[in-house]
């Protein structure tokens, strides 16, 4: 019975479509919020004055005829026109398929995506949120309000080994003399202040700076020779939502064929970790191809829109990875909670008021997209021992009590009737920190 409960709860997406527009027009207005007018990791926003000129420039930008296909897409790029998607393709994609059980290393013999959730006081967290000056407001929980602070001291623990326990002395020399880069979305960004959060307590103020925010933000230590970075590329390829601030848009652009501009900065690390997913869920995307002349775009449905540009970026790791002087990660899906009712029936909440992790082995919620997932593991098999898969979607199901829900800060001004009921207004995309990021940078430790 309860096998036949996980499976009917793994399709039920694809049973209702009427449930699958719902969670995607969900998603949209979710996304959209939590990525609203980040300027700094301490979350600053424009002035009144800022933005006056910021709309003024684009009343004039977006007036004026420009050849986009020659030049780098932007939040002022419009199509043309639209139409069908061709079916072109941006690659022979190979369809052997990916271990994602990590790839190359030490714990191929064990499976460390697949276990439990420990209650472990002693041992977490690792960090305090109000010791780590980069600590982020979207992601700062106990400050934003929340009492409850057991979701920090939970320790993933695989069934059938150890994952080796955090050392951040260990770590920084695994780093020595490197660049390690997140590039992806604001959950990437998430495990990248992590990373900083695990890693800066030891390097003295003197000896350590952060760059200002920009499409490339930089964490530095002096005494290792090293780098800790985040690139903004949410779509992986070209986009005209590269802009790490102002990426609030009707519609969605990419150059399917086309990662170079970001390639340029990727080229320059020695480890990268990949994470592309919730973008590709708020409707229709537009493709605007490096050949077309005349800013003739295509449509394509968004899971099509993100095999294209995994198959370009793919191609980029194909032809400039060298496996032996370059490590590269891909992250899965991050996934949300927004409908309690996948966990405990008949509710009609979400991850707001949660507290504990779920405990239906094997739970998938229908925030995690099982085509997406098989989509992934298509493109990622045609890469073979280039990339390892941190495949964190399982270990991260369980964890509905992890999200922010209402302890953040937000920008936006809530109606009485907003706020009369926090579920509608929670956050339960991003996680809590410290918390479920630090796990998935734990799994990283592991493998380098």
């Amino acid at each position: 019975m309860e096998h036949q409960q996980q499976h009917q709860k793994k399709n039920l997406l694809f049973q209702s479509p009427l449930l699958a527009l719902i969670l995607s027009l969900f998603l949209v207005a979710s996304v959209l919020y939590s990525e609203r007018n980040i300027h700094q990791i301490h979350d600053h926003h424009s002035t009144q004055q800022d933005q006056h000129q910021l709309q003024q420039l684009s009343i004039t930008r977006t007036s004026l005829p420009r050849n986009i296909s020659a030049a780098k897409l932007d939040r002022f790029t419009k199509c043309s026109s639209s139409r069908g998607y061709s079916g072109r393709k941006t690659r022979r994609v190979d369809h052997s398929m990916p271990d994602l059980h990590g790839g190359r290393s030490y714990v191929d013999e064990c499976d460390v995506f697949n276990g439990k959730w420990v209650y472990d006081d002693v041992s977490y967290p690792l960090y305090n949120e109000s010791d780590c000056p980069y600590m982020s407001d979207q992601l700062a929980c106990k400050k934003h309000g929340r009492l409850d602070l057991d979701y920090q001291k939970w320790r993933w623990q695989p069934n059938n080994c150890n994952l080796k326990r955090w050392n951040v002395t260990e770590m920084w020399e695994k780093l020595r003399g490197k660049r390690l880069m997140f590039v992806g979305d604001s959950l990437n960004r998430g495990q990248w202040i992590s990373m900083v959060c695990l890693l800066q307590s030891v390097i003295p103020t003197d000896r350590r700076s952060m760059s200002p925010n920009a499409p490339l933000t930089i964490f530095k230590a002096e005494d290792y020779n090293a780098t800790v970075e985040f690139y903004w590329a949410p779509l992986l390829v070209e986009s005209n939502s590269d802009d790490p601030v102002n990426h609030r848009l009707d519609d969605r652009i990419i150059r399917p064929d086309s990662v170079l501009k970001h390639a340029a900065e990727w080229e320059k690390a020695d480890i990268l970790v990949f994470n592309t997913y919730l973008w590709w869920r708020q409707g229709p995307v537009k493709l605007l191809w490096s050949t077309e002349e005349n800013g003739v775009c295509e449509e394509l449905e968004g899971l099509g829109a993100m095999e294209l540009a995994m198959e370009t970026w793919a191609d980029w790791v194909n032809s400039k990875v060298d496996h032996l002087s370059k490590r590269v990660f891909f992250v899965t899906m991050s996934p949300t909670h927004l409908w309690s009712w996948e966990w405990e029936a008949e509710s009609e909440g979400n991850c707001f008021g949660q507290k504990t992790p779920i405990d239906m082995k094997n739970y998938w919620g229908t925030g995690s997209d099982l085509p997406t997932m098989r989509m992934a593991e298509k493109v990622l098999g045609s890469l073979r021992s280039k990339v390892s898969v941190l495949n964190i979607t399982q270990l991260s199901e369980y964890r509905k009590d992890g999200h922010p829900s209402i302890y953040r800060k937000f920008w936006e001004a809530f109606s009485p009737k907003q706020l009369s009921k926090p579920s509608s207004y929670s956050d339960c995309i991003h996680w809590c920190l410290p918390g479920v990021p630090d796990v998935w940078n734990e799994l990283l430790f592991n493998f380098l």
